[in-house]
């Protein structure tokens, strides 16, 4: 596994997965918006959602990704209820048959941030997601992937965040290992296809083929997998204006957790990267 190159994502379709973290949503308090959606089991994600399609003519055709920030959302003055979530995203190139998706094929992947809006009443997963540019985030620094199945490299990683406020780090989202994810490996890809050729209009859930069309048949979509559970501070604070967000996808075989929370510390002292991971930094302005 090596460092992979940023990518260019202007004509790259944007989905995340919703409720593939156990608990997830009943801490943001999302879980009546799926009351309708039914699911295989119990455990299966809800569906995808979009945050950015390229060409689209409204508010998803807005660009929102950025390495560095997160503008509040100025239209609800101090009143946003917003949070990040803690994810790996992983970019796939995608091979198409008669117009539908037949393989996705894992190229690279990195540290994200869902960030979102809690807005009681949307009508859309998406109507939280994107507000405008820099309202996401991603990492620069992906890693190559070579493969997605059971045993893989990707296996070995965890995700951890960390907020400042005032000084002070707090655990945002608990640290947690990607194998954790209710659906992933081969199970999530093929979920992940077959939603993407059959997920209607309904409820919170939007028309992905629609969408598809519309980015003129992509030949890459990133996928962000789903957020961490929060840790009781998380759960219960809410991002303002000055905060600073600190978000990794890190080597657990050449990390441990209290080198990832001192690197969070330290981080405005220009010291060595954790090896082999990915990192977001960014601030709330």
């Amino acid at each position: 596994m090596s460092n992979a190159s940023f990518p260019n994502l202007e004509k790259v379709l944007c989905l995340g997965v919703a409720g593939n973290f156990a608990g997830h949503l009943e801490q943001a308090g999302e879980t009546p918006d799926f009351v309708h959606v039914k699911t295989l089991n119990a455990t299966a994600p809800k569906g995808l959602f979009p945050y950015y399609i390229p060409n689209h003519s409204g508010f998803l055709g807005q660009n929102p990704l950025s390495s560095t920030h997160i503008k509040y959302p100025e239209y609800l003055a101090d009143n946003a209820h917003l949070q990040a979530e803690p994810e790996v995203c992983v970019l796939f190139n995608v091979s198409y048959r008669n117009n539908l998706i037949t393989t996705l094929t894992p190229e690279k992947f990195a540290a994200f941030n869902d960030c979102s809006i809690r807005k009681p009443g949307a009508k859309k997963i998406s109507e939280k997601k994107n507000w405008g540019a820099e309202t996401k985030g991603i990492s620069e620094q992906f890693i190559a992937l070579d493969q997605f199945d059971e045993g893989g490299e990707l296996d070995a990683f965890n995700i951890a965040s960390f907020l400042k406020r005032d000084g002070k780090i707090h655990a945002y989202g608990k640290d947690s290992s990607v194998c954790t994810y209710s659906y992933f490996h081969q199970q999530l890809t093929d979920w992940m296809i077959d939603k993407l050729n059959t997920q209607e209009d309904f409820g919170p859930l939007e028309d992905l083929r629609a969408h598809i069309k519309t980015a003129n048949y992509p030949q890459q979509i990133l996928i962000s997998l789903g957020a961490t559970t929060y840790t009781k501070f998380g759960e219960t604070v809410f991002l303002q204006a000055g905060d600073e967000l600190f978000f990794y996808v890190y080597d657990s075989t050449q990390n441990s957790a209290e080198s990832i929370l001192e690197h969070a510390v330290q981080a405005n002292k220009n010291i060595p990267p954790p090896i082999n991971s990915s990192v977001l930094h960014q601030k709330i302005i």
